[in-house]
């Protein structure tokens, strides 16, 4: 179980480079993380924590075909909340940032610079914790 203090982000990203480079960042910026190249491990890890994520991050290609979006609404349905969540992608095609857009998150392009990665962080939390009125 992680400090009840540290918010827990579930990164989903199946690039061994990609997640260990995001891995380090939201450490170092005080994130307690569960990282998987799955949302079943995904489940499984959160179970094991027994907390509820206060963030979603994944990658929009995932193994088996299945795509971030499916992810990230598996694990809201889940936890029956709505997380706060968005995507990364190294493709950038017209088609990927429609979807993405009509599914209603946002999308940030691989390789993902750590400042605008942190700002994207912090935005949603902060909309978060308006929208509870915190």
């Amino acid at each position: 179980m992680h400090a009840p203090d540290r918010k827990l982000v579930v990164l989903i990203e199946d690039d061994p480079l990609v997640l260990e480079g995001m891995d380090g960042l939201f450490r170092s910026w005080g994130y307690h993380l569960l990282v998987t190249g799955t949302d079943d491990k995904a489940l499984a890890g959160i179970a094991d924590d027994d907390s509820r994520p206060d963030l979603i991050v994944s990658d929009y290609h995932l193994p088996g075909g299945k795509t971030g979006i499916e992810v990230i609404e598996r694990l809201r349905r889940a936890f029956s909340a709505k997380i706060p969540a968005f995507l990364v992608s190294g493709d950038t095609s017209p088609e990927l940032l429609r979807q993405a857009r009509a599914s209603g998150y946002h999308l940030l392009h691989k390789p993902v610079a750590p400042m605008a990665l942190r700002a994207m962080v912090a935005h949603l939390l902060r909309e978060q914790q308006i929208e509870r009125g915190h």
